[in-house]
């Protein structure tokens, strides 16, 4: 019999109400303690092609018996995935100097370990005791000028490319992973979510709805939230609990 897994989830992408395509993936597999948001680098061409295919090869990963292995196995995919981007899914898109590229944030869990691998500007945030914590750390120009020029937030978005991201799926030669291990607890629930659904939410809006117990449910309400705004992004989500 198929193993029954301990953790409910769910994921759903929206192409929200200004862009023609959608740019966002995801992937939902809690038997396999394994969830992913990909966003395709906006206004480059072929984002959708990146962002689906880190979703289809990190799905078709063979199932390591070892917690750590696992978390190489991940990693050494899209090490993979960003040289075959870089040298030769260019050639599809017709321009030798295009950018075909993609975000990732990935989260693995098994028994009462966790990790999360990121590159980009999607999101891992965890909600455990009445608060909400993100979990990454955006890398993007506007991350850097926070951490580097002492900027606040609120300065650091007027600036030039301040959404310009530092790291990707295919945008540079080396691709450098994030990761962070922790241990779980009863009781938490993460949100894996791409820039379009976090940017038109409030913190609180954020932790409200993943204090719900059905994650569908809180999937539905932080949707509602930001495609009754301007959603000018596509924006795309997974819940995951106990």
């Amino acid at each position: 019999m198929p193993q029954v897994s301990p953790w409910r989830s769910a994921g759903r992408t929206d192409c929200g109400k200004v862009r023609a395509r959608n740019e966002d993936a995801f992937l939902d597999c809690p038997q396999q303690g394994l969830w992913v948001v990909a966003d395709g680098m906006g206004g480059h061409q072929g984002g959708d092609i990146a962002s689906q295919l880190i979703v289809a090869s990190l799905a078709e990963l063979p199932t390591q018996n070892n917690f750590d292995a696992r978390v190489e196995s991940v990693s050494r995919c899209l090490r993979w995935l960003n040289r075959r981007l870089g040298q030769e899914l260019t050639v599809i898109a017709g321009h030798a100097d295009s950018v075909i590229g993609s975000t990732v944030v990935v989260l693995l869990m098994e028994g009462n370990r966790a990790a999360c691998l990121w590159a980009g500007d999607s999101r891992c945030y965890l909600w455990r005791d009445q608060r909400l914590y993100q979990l990454t750390r955006d890398h993007s120009l506007m991350q850097q000028l926070i951490d580097q020029q002492q900027m606040c937030a609120t300065q650091a978005r007027t600036q030039p490319q301040a959404g310009a991201l530092t790291r990707a799926v295919g945008a540079s030669d080396e691709l450098t992973l994030e990761v962070l291990e922790w241990v779980v607890h009863p009781g938490d629930a993460f949100l894996l979510c791409s820039d379009g659904l976090y940017q038109g939410l409030s913190r609180d809006l954020l932790g409200g709805a993943l204090q719900l117990d059905a994650p569908a449910v809180a999937l539905a309400r932080l949707f509602e939230a930001v495609l009754s705004g301007p959603a000018r992004d596509n924006l795309t989500g997974v819940v995951i609990r106990r």
